[in-house]
């Protein structure tokens, strides 16, 4: 088994990104794993951008192979915002709640459809090389929050030919469509390429 740190500390993004990887010959450790509580700066311009610097700084410190995301939200409505904006929408410390509840007042002036797209970035780094991959998740927002599972926006957000949104799917379907889902099956594939050399 190969060890792999993921450069995270959300539980949600955790238990989905352990399930998308099962079934490799990788053993993931998240920070939570190993107790890092250090707040990396996400200054990027881009979610690549992001991504790349957790990855970098997580390897320089444990010098382990590592993955690493970013993702948000992307409303066409509001110029592409709150994009590498999302988990600090309506401040440093805000809490998912706040966020969604800061998304729907500026959205709700505006006419529906609300369109929006789920971004994510997924890299890994080996001290010498990055493999990165992009998945992107259509839909709308619906100013009604439903549901419990997810986190973040998925309250809020109503996949393309869907009529509920990402946090009333069961996890397990969720996995197949998510944008995340979609960027770490691309990866899991460069992945399995590079370590088979």
């Amino acid at each position: 088994m190969l060890k792999i740190i993921f450069a995270s500390k959300n539980n949600g993004k955790i238990r989905e990104v352990k399930d998308i990887l099962s079934g490799t010959n990788l053993e993931i450790v998240s920070l939570l794993d190993l107790n890092d509580n250090e707040n990396i700066i996400e200054d990027g311009m881009t979610f690549e951008e992001n991504a790349m610097k957790k990855a970098s700084h997580v390897f320089n410190k444990y010098k382990i192979p590592v993955i690493a995301d970013d993702s948000g939200l992307v409303v066409n409505q509001l110029n592409d915002g709150p994009g590498v904006f999302s988990a600090r929408y309506s401040g440093p410390n805000a809490t998912e709640n706040q966020n969604n509840m800061k998304l729907i007042e500026e959205l709700k002036h505006l006419p529906e459809p609300h369109h929006a797209r789920y971004i994510c970035s997924a890299v890994y780094y080996n001290g010498e090389k990055y493999l990165t991959a992009e998945g992107e998740e259509r839909g709308i927002i619906t100013l009604n929050a439903k549901g419990v599972n997810g986190f973040g926006y998925d309250p809020l957000f109503i996949p393309e030919n869907y009529s509920v949104t990402m946090a009333e799917l069961d996890p397990k379907e969720k996995n197949k469509i998510s944008h995340r889902a979609k960027a770490f099956n691309k990866l899991k594939k460069q992945l399995s390429s590079l370590l088979s050399r």
